[in-house]
């Protein structure tokens, strides 16, 4: 099966990992959308219609036979027009709130993604239909996309970046941070430093897998060595070269690394 993982830059990565490695058999392209990365902070119709272009790319000429939106900004604001737009499965990422409530019932839960996402409307109904005591917090973290980008995951400046964002909170209250950017991911280790050992990790990534698997049939292994080759493209074009699929490789060999930081 051929199937595609779109986000707005290289956080998707992070979903990709993980999916190569339980579905080793498959077929895989990644899109990433460097030419207009970030979305969260860009405006709804703009959006849009990055991912109208990037789903015509997948569908009309890549022949996918499957696409998961590894992005929750763009699953908030454009999956639904997919969805009505094309007939193969298409798999949207959400910030992983029930998840978070479920583990604990009575302490906080912070919920952070990009502005896009923490304005929505669908991450509002999402809170709203799971928080009966009202124990979640809602913050943007924008600039967490910019540093991916740049490949800084561990420095002075993310580091202070962080603290401010997060000195408004009594983390000691709070029972997960759900990583609700797959851009996020990256920084779990300099995140565990910042973060009480009280306070867990939740994301959407894994969930997001098996869900495809559950929409297409495919069956998950365990990860093992074995990975899924996969077709790298940026904003449509193929990336080759050398450095540039070095640089692909730094940013997958990482996510790999932070799924073992808990």
């Amino acid at each position: 099966m051929r199937i595609a993982l779109f986000d707005s830059g290289i956080g998707g990565l992070t979903v990709l990992s993980h999916a190569r490695r339980v579905l080793p058999s498959e077929e895989f392209i990644f899109f990433a959308d460097r030419d207009h990365v970030p979305y969260g902070t860009k405006s709804v119709p703009a959006v849009r219609g990055y991912v109208r272009e990037a789903f015509r790319f997948l569908i009309e000429k890549q022949r996918a036979d499957a696409v998961v939106v590894a992005c929750n900004t763009a699953t908030s604001v454009a999956v639904d027009e997919m969805r009505r737009l094309y007939e193969v499965p298409i798999i949207g990422m959400e910030p992983a709130v029930k998840m978070a409530l479920e583990q604990d019932a009575d302490r906080r839960v912070l919920v952070t993604a990009t502005p896009i996402t923490i304005n929505g409307e669908k991450l509002r109904r999402l809170v709203s239909a799971h928080d009966a005591k009202n124990l979640v917090d809602l913050l943007a973290l924008p600039r967490l996309v910019e540093f991916a980008e740049r490949r800084e995951f561990s420095s002075p400046r993310v580091e202070a970046y962080l603290w401010d964002a997060l000195s408004p909170y009594d983390l000691r209250k709070y029972s997960a941070i759900v990583l609700g950017c797959t851009h996020f991911n990256y920084f779990k280790d300099t995140l565990r430093r910042l973060l009480p050992k009280t306070v867990g990790f939740v994301d959407g990534n894994e969930g997001t897998v098996e869900e495809l698997a559950r929409r297409t049939g495919l069956t998950t292994v365990v990860a093992g060595v074995q990975t899924a080759p996969c077709s790298f493209f940026e904003s449509g074009r193929p990336i080759m070269g050398t450095e540039s699929l070095a640089r692909i490789e730094s940013y997958l060999a990482r996510a790999a690394r932070m799924e073992e930081v808990v």
